[in-house]
């Protein structure tokens, strides 16, 4: 048994801590507490210090990465016991099981694969698994009522935050990453609904296959793959499985059109980077807007505030249709030639930002079109008019990016923000329109 896994398996011993909370009340906090005592002024020799240590707790001669995980629990368990408005504790509990047992499911894959995408779907498997595990008992332990359901689809938003935020951070980071995702599934809990079996077990099985399909074709890093995965679950969980699929189709026409004569895109200098795999950065850029606009459904429908919801979801499908449209106006478009520049239409290089194509645009509205289409069926439009209006927002998008990419793109705001910046014109462009009519 390697050092690291026998390291890993140390801290989901500690982890498991966690579920005393129940028995001490207010004092859940305590082992934690004293974990991390021990950790940061008593062991600095010895087995357990052996086991527990990380690179660079040898070189300080003292247990950093054991106190800061202990101390992260011990935050969330004063959260959970402490304030009037408490976390959960089934939260506290799977928050702290999810990143101990997650990492030891990375570590236990690591020892036989030397695969990053394995290695990821073992820490979301045993931290999804864990996670449930830990919601179940503290019920179990307080004459609660055992949501399953609920408890595995926050075990699973919990384990893919947690692989999402670890992918870009260290280990010696965990701490943030625990406090991250107790924060995270606080809010989770506050607002999602009733979760059924069918809706569970439908959205994990949905995003699982798209994600490892995006990843196995090339069309995403693994970090892209868990952010998709990731929003997918949100949309499913707070808005319902029509926004999933909304949302699945530009991620999955968006990459196919990526891929389609990317042989040919590259040699014209228009391909996207990295053979067209999509990372992080650029499908929070396409998805964040839609990702706000699901929880905000979600918080007016709590609230019983129907228009505001309305103007929620008008939101959600006008960014979607502005990526849309954004992404096969580029990707199709980049395949002709004569692009002219939006601002002056000058003919200027392929590639250049700001250019445009008739064709790219005839294909970004045909694109928003889909989307609207998509929405009007799949989503709680209020009248048809909106559907409409989802089609004027992808166009908007589509047109606020190609104005950016000609004027500020690459002087002043990146290809991200100008995403952003796009969507959230898709946005507020189909809630405008729509308004008026």
């Amino acid at each position: 048994m390697t050092s690291t896994l026998r390291r890993a398996g140390g801290f989901a011993v500690v982890g498991t801590l966690a579920l005393a909370a129940p028995s001490l009340g207010t004092a859940a906090f305590a082992p934690f507490a004293a974990v991390a005592l021990l950790a940061a002024f008593v062991i600095d020799d010895g087995p357990l210090f052996e086991l527990f240590a990380r690179p660079g707790d040898r070189k300080d001669g003292r247990l950093n990465g054991l106190a800061g995980f202990s101390l992260a629990a011990t935050g969330l368990a004063l959260l959970a016991t402490v304030p009037r408005a408490r976390m959960p504790l089934t939260v506290f509990v799977a928050s702290v099981l999810i990143l101990a047992y997650g990492n030891l499911g990375a570590r236990l894959v690591d020892t036989r694969f030397d695969d990053e995408f394995l290695q990821t779907a073992g820490f979301v498997s045993v931290g999804l698994l864990a996670g449930t595990i830990g919601q179940v008992a503290v019920v179990t332990m307080t004459d609660g009522q055992i949501a399953l359901s609920r408890f595995i689809f926050i075990a699973a938003l919990g384990a893919l935050v947690a692989a999402l935020l670890r992918s870009a951070l260290y280990e010696r980071d965990d701490p943030v990453v625990m406090l991250t995702v107790g924060i995270a599934l606080w809010g989770v809990d506050g607002l999602v609904g009733p979760v059924t079996p069918a809706q569970t077990g439908v959205a994990i099985a949905m995003t699982v296959a798209l994600g490892y399909a995006a990843y196995a074709l090339g069309t995403a890093s693994v970090a892209g793959m868990i952010t998709g995965v990731l929003l997918l679950l949100v949309a499913v969980g707070f808005g319902g499985f029509g926004w999933a699929i909304v949302l699945a189709s530009f991620f999955g026409i968006g990459a196919l059109s990526t891929k389609f004569r990317y042989e040919r895109k590259a040699e014209r200098g228009v391909a996207e980077d990295n053979e067209g795999a999509r990372g992080t950065g650029n499908v929070l850029g396409n998805s964040a807007v839609s990702l706000l606009a699901v929880v905000g459904f979600a918080a007016m429908e709590t609230i019983g505030q129907p228009f505001l919801s309305n103007l929620f979801v008008l939101a959600f499908a006008g960014s979607v249709a502005a990526a849309m449209s954004d992404t096969l106006s580029s990707e199709i478009g980049g395949l002709f030639d004569n692009p002219r520049l939006i601002t002056s239409l000058k003919r200027v290089s392929p590639g250049t930002d700001g250019a445009i194509t008739w064709q790219g645009e005839v294909a970004g509205v045909v694109g928003a079109a889909f989307v609207a289409g998509a929405a009007y069926v799949l989503l709680p439009l209020p009248d048809v008019a909106a559907a409409g209006a989802v089609l004027a927002g992808g166009f908007i998008g589509m047109t606020i990016d190609s104005l950016l990419g000609a004027t500020v793109e690459g002087v002043s705001i990146g290809n991200q923000s100008v995403n952003f910046l796009m969507t959230l014109g898709g946005a507020l462009g189909a809630v405008v329109v729509w308004i008026p009519l």
